[in-house]
């Protein structure tokens, strides 16, 4: 996919090439296109499938490359291109501090686009995929609020304390704001799933509608829109999945999967064609300064965040991981299009598109196709190709509520402590209303085993390991209970003698190390 991407940039610029000979005017990435058509779904896409627990487990690390990492970039770029400037043989005495800012913010930014299209090929272990990915997805509301009180500074030209703590608020308001509307959509979508059993044709439909009034609604108001649609996407999976039919998941899945490939291939296309459309404006020490610069401000912001993270983290991030973190901090289409948002009277303009051009091409050709053999070089941990067994998966699930027992013991209250209270509500409160039937009343393991074991006889299907008539037959209603074996009476009565002399030990041990516990307090 790395050179597909880079294959289809080359398309983009022989097509370019082709309608400029003709004298054609060749058509351009426009902003509005980009946004409103290109975008949402690669990053629904992303969204509805992303790895919750992963990103759960890792959201703090996330979120510090996300938000500090981002502002680290903006303003080391943004500082040191302006003292470039300064400098009279550069030629560009004219260009003031705001206006370096602005560019710096437009370029700090780590595009979800070309992440994919990278780290998706080169199958690298799962921290580190999610870490970047992760990164680039929310670190879209920090470039929008930066890019948004730049361009505004710029017009004003003066920045008072105000002005700063109000940026500030901004970017608590368009980030959370932008997930609380996901999330309403997300619930909408899920409670609308209970009613669709007899028209299963429109459930598809439902999903990628209320998504995108999501997106639309957040843009409206000036929120984050790719935080609406994660948002959206991923408090919706659940319950939905739980409503419709096996046909109407393998529509949602393949038709994302479809749109969003067909998105990124328009997205590179556009790229090159743009490129060769111009207009640019040269200025080979700007151009070259800003992608060294942006290779250092990554690589010192990577290490500088690792070095504080680290100390605060289980599973340390070794010195291979953060070498593919920082060099796989990619840029990509979204930067272009904020660029070309920029107001014809911006005396910068050209420039700053001309360089982000050039920044993009060196990211996506340059680190883009020499980022696999390096992980071949340095052997970083690559990920597990084969998906795990509902054996593990149960497993997973059982130690999950054994820590959870373990964190009650000890008297603290952590991640798993908050885990369990969170699923015990959405048990008793939100599954009640979202999900249709009597499945929300079903013990949890049970519902747990029936989900994993319909998951593999679908992926066993889809892989043609079963007949392609079985899935007619499954859905998540008419899958029953495996039968329980007989037992005589005399067996039962020993089953029950040894189960509650077990269950008597564990609650002597339990009050016995709660003592221990106390005593070691005290």
């Amino acid at each position: 996919i790395t050179s597909m991407s880079c294959l289809l940039i080359v398309v983009g610029l022989l097509v370019g090439g082709l309608i400029k000979v003709i004298g054609e005017e060749p058509p351009v990435l426009d902003s509005q296109l980009f946004f409103l058509c290109l975008l949402p779904p690669i990053i629904l896409d992303a969204g509805y499938f992303l790895p919750i627990r992963p990103f759960t487990e890792n959201v703090g690390t996330i979120l510090v490359f996300a938000v500090i990492g981002t502002l680290w970039n903006a303003f080391f770029m943004g500082g040191l291109l302006y003292a470039l400037c300064q400098i009279e043989s550069v030629g560009l005495s004219g260009v003031d501090l705001l206006a370096c800012l602005l560019f710096g913010s437009i370029v700090s930014a780590v595009d979800p686009v070309a992440v994919l299209a990278v780290f998706e090929e080169i199958h690298i272990n799962e921290l580190v995929h999610i870490l970047v990915f992760g990164e680039s997805l929310l670190n879209d509301a920090v470039t929008v609020v930066l890019y948004n009180l730049f361009e505004e500074f710029s017009k004003v030209g003066t920045v008072t304390v105000l002005d700063v703590f109000l940026g500030v608020v901004c970017f608590f308001v368009v980030s959370l704001g932008g997930v609380l509307v996901g999330a309403i959509y997300g619930f909408l979508a899920a409670f609308t799933s209970r009613f669709t059993s007899h028209t299963r044709v429109i459930e598809p439909l439902f999903v990628f509608l209320y998504s995108y009034m999501a997106y639309l609604s957040s843009e409206m108001f000036h929120l984050s829109g790719i935080m609406a649609l994660i948002a959206c996407g991923v408090v919706m999976r659940p319950y939905v999945e739980a409503n419709i039919s096996h046909k109407s998941y393998t529509t949602i899945k393949y038709f994302l999967k479809m749109w969003s490939s067909v998105s990124e291939t328009l997205i590179f296309i556009f790229l090159g064609v743009s490129t060769v459309a111009g207009p640019h404006a040269w200025n080979w020490t700007f151009v070259i300064t800003t992608v060294i610069l942006c290779l250092v401000s990554r690589v010192l912001g990577v290490i500088g965040l690792t070095f504080i993270i680290n100390k605060f983290r289980i599973v340390k991030l070794t010195k291979k991981d953060q070498f593919i973190v920082a060099y796989g901090g990619l840029r990509g289409a979204i930067a272009f299009s904020l660029g070309y948002l920029l107001s014809n009277s911006h005396q910068m303009r050209n420039l700053f598109l001309t360089a982000i051009i050039t920044v993009i091409f060196f990211t996506v050709f340059v680190q883009g196709m020499t980022i696999r053999p390096l992980v071949e070089l340095l052997a970083v941990k690559k990920k597990k190709e084969s998906k795990p067994s509902i054996n593990e998966e149960i497993h997973t699930e059982f130690l999950d509520h054994l820590l959870t027992g373990v964190e009650g013991v000890c008297g603290h209250y952590g991640h798993y402590h908050w885990k369990e209270k969170l699923n015990r509500f959405n048990k008793t409160y939100v599954k009640r209303w979202l999900i249709a039937g009597e499945n929300f009343k079903e013990p949890e393991l049970i519902a747990f085993y029936r989900k994993m074991e319909l998951k593999q006889a679908i992926m066993m299907v889809e892989s043609g390991q079963l007949p392609s008539v079985l899935p007619s037959t499954i859905s998540m209603q008419n899958i029953q209970p495996r039968a329980i074996p007989r037992v005589s009476k005399k067996r039962e009565e020993e089953i029950r003698r040894i189960l509650r002399a077990n269950l008597q030990n564990n609650k002597q041990k339990v009050s016995s190390n709660k003592g221990i516990w106390l005593k070691l307090n005290v």
